[in-house]
């Protein structure tokens, strides 16, 4: 079948991607385009497009990337559009994902092409290309790379800003789960088809609709690290944890079961199937795959689901301030800044609670990287790279790795990009010299903060 014949020979360099990976990944990225967005007309509606079928070129992080735009037959500027990417498999292209390899059209973006045109031609898809036809998301740059691409599809194009979705197989699959990890706020749902954590996941602690497709016989990606990408969103989006069913070894069939207790709008399904070993479209019945396979049906049902919803409203966007000014971080608790004693330049040294001063220990840039900057050179650190609960706040040479990346989010948290725990003041006390470290979110006004110029 198709789907062999393009896969077999790059499962050998995707257990080397895995052999490099060695442990999950966490990168940093940029700042999203915007955050969880009210249903808007973009800049493309009510004007002749810009962009049609076919590839184009964009810059993005100071390279030249492309992509496969498919617009349906008959556009209408007047129509906000659902706007759906797929993300190939390693050592694919984003030609295999548009064009439906030797499957054709019936197989085009995993089969949700057709779907969509039988549903009336209300979806726009994309297919990015990778870099070495992979997505290593290397200092988050493939995460980039979609924030261009949403950037210039929105402005050519008329689209539904609370329709974006993402989908992809493999080495796709896990840049899909890290778009759900940093960019929970922008896409309504994500589709993962055997996925596992090879290209990061850089925030990760806000829900999203998320649907999980994993096989039992899968040797390459096994299904244990599929089910740690589904709990983690199980956790998320607040859902009653549970095993769901699976399907007996040797059965040839497939279980879907959606997660009951979930939050409003944030939905977790997953689908494990036998039979079919790595591979996106399994049959029913056999150890074989092909269009007919029924994950393209569920994947759109999935997808489909939020075309009358109202997007939720909760948690608060991502907003970073803007960069480049030195501004005071605030305790709401305290009333005191974050502050590095006596003005040292210290490494290690770790930031404290103290009476506003407007001294230069007190002044922070939150930079286009994410740091928060002080002195001009030395940045908020989680101290050692730790994520457990504890770890020190300190000051160090700015580095650019992921434990210096903070994201500033609009309920006035302080989160690192690494860990996902909060800024936090210890004890919740509100005295001079109080210790700042790392702590699991607690919506504790000791975790909440504010800039000032």
């Amino acid at each position: 079948m198709r789907r062999r014949s393009l896969l077999m020979p790059v499962l050998a360099a995707l257990a080397m991607v895995l052999a490099a990976a060695g442990t999950a990944l966490s990168l940093g990225t940029s700042a999203a385009p915007s955050a969880v967005r009210a249903a808007a007309a973009t800049a493309g509606c009510g004007k002749a497009p810009t962009l049609a079928s076919g590839t184009h070129s964009i810059q993005s992080s100071g390279q030249n990337r492309s992509y496969i735009l498919r617009v349906p037959a008959n556009y209408d500027n007047s129509r906000p559009y659902r706007l759906v990417f797929g993300f190939h498999w390693v050592g694919g292209t984003a030609n295999d994902v548009d064009s439906g390899g030797t499957d054709g059209y019936n197989w085009s973006y995993y089969g949700l092409r057709r779907l969509a045109d039988s549903a009336g031609n209300g979806t726009i898809f994309v297919a990015p290309q990778g870099i070495n036809n992979g997505w290593a998301n290397s200092g988050g740059q493939d995460v980039t790379f979609v924030d261009d691409m949403i950037g210039q599809i929105e402005s050519g194009l008329c689209v539904d800003t609370t329709q974006l979705y993402s989908s992809g197989f493999s080495y796709g699959g896990s840049m899909t789960y890290a778009l759900a990890c940093a960019r929970a706020t922008v896409f309504r749902a994500v589709a993962v088809y055997s996925g596992a954590n090879l290209s990061g996941c850089s925030g990760g602690t806000q829900p999203i609709a998320y649907m999980g497709l994993h096989g039992l016989r899968d040797n390459v990606l096994p299904i244990a690290g599929g089910r740690a990408l589904r709990d983690q969103f199980v956790r998320n989006n607040g859902c009653t944890p549970q095993n769901p069913p699976e399907p007996a070894s040797g059965s040839l069939t497939h279980i879907v079961t959606a997660y009951s207790g979930c939050r409003s709008g944030y939905p977790v399904v997953w689908a494990a199937f036998d039979g079919a070993g790595h591979d996106p479209g399994p049959i029913d019945g056999s150890t074989g795959d092909g269009w007919h396979t029924w994950t393209s049906g569920e994947v759109w049902k999935f997808f489909t689901q939020f075309d009358s919803t109202t997007p939720p409203t909760t948690p608060p966007p991502t907003t970073p301030p803007p960069t480049g000014g030195a501004q005071t971080v605030v305790g709401q608790q305290s009333g005191r800044c974050l502050d590095i004693s006596n003005s040292t330049t210290a490494n290690g040294t770790q930031a404290q609670l103290w009476d506003c001063n407007s001294g230069a220990n007190q002044r922070w840039t939150y930079t286009s990287g994410k740091q928060l900057m002080v002195y001009g050179n030395k940045c908020l650190d989680a101290s050692g790279q730790g994520t457990a609960n504890g770890t020190a706040a300190v000051i160090w040479d700015c580095n650019g790795q992921a434990n210096q990346q903070w994201n500033l989010n609009s309920n006035g948290t302080v989160t690192g990009a690494q860990s996902g725990l909060c800024l936090d003041a210890s004890g919740a006390s509100t005295a001079n010299g109080t210790k700042i470290q790392l702590w699991s979110c607690t919506g504790g006004s000791n975790q909440q903060w504010s800039l000032r110029s």
